[in-house]
């Protein structure tokens, strides 16, 4: 029982962890293309990749510890965290973190054009996408806790 506890509150704080770097890194890329400069876009993007050094261990920490929890459960908010998780994942390795290192590499050189910005609509949606499932699934734990009806 206790090892349980140990594992439902490393999914929750690794959880906050995952949300809030991926909060911080859209409203940064946001805030730095509505009114930084080109210096500061170069700027955020770096961070960006910084910031992944935590963020992906945590992705790895909520999915795992998610899954462990879950066990064979049938309870449909878990499952339904389960079928979010399915699109969270390779939204983050497949489209998220590659436009994360190619986004940096243009902007490092200064090469704002159509090719920067294209990839960063893609990296704006698709980071909106997981904020929103994530939220959502946190929302879902919750509720399967007990801690909000």
């Amino acid at each position: 029982m206790k090892s349980y506890l140990i594992i439902r509150r490393a999914h929750a704080i690794a959880g906050v962890i995952g949300f809030v770097l991926i909060l911080t890194f859209w409203t940064s890329t946001a805030w730095a293309e509505l009114f930084g400069t080109y210096e500061m876009i170069a700027a955020v993007k770096q961070n960006i990749l910084w910031g992944m050094v935590i963020l992906v261990p945590a992705m790895a920490a909520i999915g795992g510890s998610g899954f462990r929890l879950m066990g064979k459960g049938r309870d449909p908010l878990l499952l339904a965290k389960k079928q979010r998780m399915m699109i969270i994942g390779p939204n983050g390795l497949l489209i998220l973190v590659p436009a994360a290192f190619y986004l940096n590499s243009l902007a490092s050189q200064g090469l704002f054009g159509f090719s920067f910005y294209a990839v960063q609509m893609i990296e704006i949606v698709a980071g909106a996408i997981n904020l929103t499932l994530m939220g959502l699934n946190m929302r879902d734990g919750l509720r399967a806790t007990g801690r909000i009806p």
